[in-house]
């Protein structure tokens, strides 16, 4: 993995502690589309972290636990005494508060409890956190433990009629403490407190940009690869692979071997179009393999979802691996891991969070690997890719390409994956995805695609009855794939597209849509 955080001497970020929050990574993208870096360690590297001199603030994140509890997340102390600027977001305000001698209790009979939509209520004297926050203001809590009595050397700055503790501020350590997450949507001002953090209390320089992230990350690659090192990198075409070859071609030239798999799972097209692309535009070595009928073969009766992921990912390596052997110094496994991805598979900084499924790129490796990752992208989201990319002088056909799982159809034909499946489901996207981007719709929308069930239901075409498949189709709204919101398409266009797909896909007789968010749903179906 490439250590960026290492690089990264010629300005100061924010150093997150991750004390457990699902949505940490959260806090982490306000701070940075305020082009200031941030960083989230687990609690037990905070202090190495800190003492790199990297790190101009501090923000901890909340919690499930309680700090009073015997296996609840632990911070040293010592970090305080680097005496930077803190902002104590829930649980991060409760630890802070116990470390520095005030008192944390269980809320009594449901009375301090919160969770959901609160009306904040701002003091006079409220400190350069809240300079232009209204004196009352929506926010979102989520807590049932509350600060009974604040350290000394703090003031209250804001309440709400069920938390007394909701913010407070001690100028002299400039340490900020609130009970509320600024980062979510739901508070209406948590933009406002951010920016106020970072740049009013902190005093932080708004450096973070794609110039700086490429020179930073170019650095990062020459000094993990060196001189002779050689990379070999699954290039799929896709937004995140594509960023990811450049860097690294940028950083090291020819030494960069692009591999570019067809497993069987791709889109319509989508080989074609990779090898004009790459053909035309860059002058990078590129080798098309054709594994189709060995990936095929690992999921020949496979159903369950992470063994699907795993086999792929592990055929994946396998080609790599043989690609590999025709060049001397290739040790090195380049791959386009996004910070997303990172999350959703492991609770990759020490949290409490839960594994919500593997990636073929994070969890689905085999332990016995003999090459060392190279991921120029893994601490960034999405849209700083797409910006980096669009600065490398990428096309929009690139850039705005929807995102594709490593996976491909394999994660979308739910059951066992066949080349007859393969094909049914290829048709049926190529007719959805054609019609949506035919309408113009593409741009406002993260993901649109079909999805084939592995069951049957009973139709009527020609006067005579049918037994077949549904179609699925999906189409979601977001900025990161963190989140995601459902969209409901034009009545015409989806009356057009099943229509088409029922008319043209041999073995599907319903089309159906999924009006699922995320959360409680992934925005993939496996």
């Amino acid at each position: 993995m490439v250590e960026l955080s290492g690089q990264r001497n010629a300005h100061k970020g924010v150093l997150i502690v991750h004390f457990g929050a699902q949505y940490c990574q959260l806090i982490a993208r306000r701070v940075r589309e305020l082009s200031v870096f941030s960083e989230i360690c687990t609690p037990d590297q905070a202090s190495k972290a800190l003492a790199s001199g990297r790190y101009g603030a501090i923000i901890l994140s909340g919690g499930p636990r309680s700090v009073y509890e015997a296996d609840a997340p632990r911070l040293d102390a010592g970090v305080l005494d680097f005496g930077l600027p803190l902002l104590g977001i829930c649980y991060g305000m409760q630890w802070a508060t116990k470390a520095l001698g005030g008192e944390v209790v269980r809320a009594q009979d449901n009375a301090g409890r919160e969770y959901g939509s609160a009306t904040l209520e701002v003091g006079d004297d409220a400190g350069p956190l809240f300079s232009g926050v209204p004196t009352k203001s929506q926010v979102w809590m989520s807590h049932g433990d509350e600060v009974r009595s604040l350290p000394r050397g703090f003031r209250r700055v804001a309440s709400t009629s069920s938390c007394r503790e909701a913010a407070a501020w001690d100028p002299e350590r400039r340490i900020a403490l609130l009970q509320f997450h600024p980062e979510v949507a739901h508070t209406l001002e948590g933009e406002v407190l951010l920016r106020n953090f970072v740049f009013e209390v902190a005093g932080l320089a708004a450096d973070w940009n794609p110039g700086s992230i490429i020179d930073e990350t170019i650095a990062a690659l020459r000094a993990q690869i060196g001189d002779e090192g050689e990379v070999v990198l699954g290039l799929s075409g896709g937004v995140d692979s594509s960023v990811a070859a450049l860097l690294i071609h940028r950083a090291i030239g020819a030494r960069l071997h692009c591999v570019f798999v067809d497993n069987g799972l791709l889109r319509h097209g989508e080989r074609q179009a990779v090898e004009a692309l790459f053909g035309r535009n860059f002058a990078m070595n590129l080798e098309v393999v054709d594994a189709s009928e060995q990936f095929l073969a690992d999921l020949r009766g496979v159903t369950e979802p992470e063994t699907k992921r795993k086999r792929i990912g592990h055929r994946f390596v396998e080609v790599f691996r043989e690609a590999a052997k025709k060049h001397a110094h290739a040790r090195f496994l380049g791959q386009g891991t996004l910070y997303p991805d990172v999350i959703e598979s492991v609770a990759a900084h020490g949290g409490a969070t839960s594994t919500i499924k593997s990636h073929h790129n994070v969890g689905g490796l085999p332990k016995d690997l003999d090459m060392e990752l190279v991921e120029p992208l893994r601490t960034l989201f999405k849209d700083e890719v797409r910006a980096i990319g669009r600065s490398m002088g990428l096309p929009p056909e690139v850039i705005d390409r929807q995102p594709f799982p490593g996976p491909g159809l394999g994660v979308r034909i739910l059951g066992e994956v066949t080349k007859e499946a393969c094909f049914v489901l290829r048709q049926a996207d190529h007719i959805f995805t054609t019609e949506v981007e035919a309408a113009g719709l593409e741009k406002r929308l993260w993901q649109y695609f079909a999805v084939l069930l592995p069951v049957r239901s009973v139709g009527v075409m020609g006067d005579g009855r049918t037994y077949e498949q549904p179609i699925v189709l999906r189409v979601v709204e977001s900025n990161d794939a963190m989140t995601a919101d459902w969209s409901y398409l034009p009545e015409g266009l989806l009356r057009r597209v099943s229509q088409r797909i029922i008319n043209e896909v041999e073995g599907v007789n319903r089309v159906v849509l999924d009006i699922t968010s995320k959360p409680p749903g992934t925005i993939e179906w496996e």
